[in-house]
């Protein structure tokens, strides 16, 4: 154990990158005493990894991850570490976190962090983020938009179907398909009727996808 504080707190970024390696193997009680000592870390890399690794440790302790990652969402300088924060609250189900979320949705110009945000609202389950999640569908990033569709489908609420019904004529392949997939866990009569469409799809995978197969 010695031997990980040392490499924790060594000047050499490496042996902080070798510690994080190390914490990876040990109990996750141990290794979430020790991955706290570098989510501030100076170094970008090695903060972005141990923020991340806080999805799976954070589990340990729920109030204090809370805290460490809401302050690495709001405060971080760097959108790779926000992202991973917003990451880490989704895989926790943090939803105490969803103003902060949705304020940081709102005011980040960085898509990266906004498709983290999206994610992680899916994951989260909060009712509160369908509204978010539709105007996210309106993102000039593909990638934003593709994941709130599918974090709509993850809600599970019906009332989310008809915002992304229009959706079915994407020309983005990959947005059908997860226009397909939402819509098969969604159910309904709307949903029935547009996964018709999809079904006839020229691409094999949105066809197969809202076919059930």
């Amino acid at each position: 154990m010695t031997d990980i504080t040392a490499l924790i707190n060594s000047e050499n970024k490496g042996d902080r990158i070798k510690a994080l390696n190390t914490i990876r193997e040990l109990e996750p009680a141990i290794a979430f005493g020790y991955i706290k000592q570098l989510v501030t870390d100076k170094n970008t890399r090695v903060r972005y990894a141990a923020v991340s690794q806080l999805a799976t440790l954070g589990s340990q302790d729920l109030a204090e991850s809370f805290t460490i990652l809401r302050d690495r969402l709001i405060n971080d300088t760097e959108p790779d570490v926000q992202a991973a924060a917003a990451d880490a609250i989704g895989a926790l189900k943090l939803t105490d976190a969803f103003d902060d979320l949705q304020n940081l949705y709102e005011t980040t110009p960085e898509w990266l962090v906004q498709f983290s945000i999206v994610a992680a609202l899916g994951e989260l389950g909060d009712a509160r983020g369908l509204k978010l999640l539709q105007t996210a569908l309106t993102n000039e990033t593909t990638l934003v938009q593709t994941a709130a569709i599918g974090a709509i489908g993850e809600l599970g609420d019906p009332t989310g179907i008809e915002s992304i019904i229009p959706f079915v004529t994407h020309p983005d392949w990959q947005i059908r398909y997860q226009l397909a997939r939402s819509l098969r866990t969604l159910g309904g009569e709307s949903a029935a009727q547009a996964l018709a469409i999809l079904a006839t799809d020229d691409v094999e995978q949105v066809a197969l996808e809202a076919q059930g197969k």
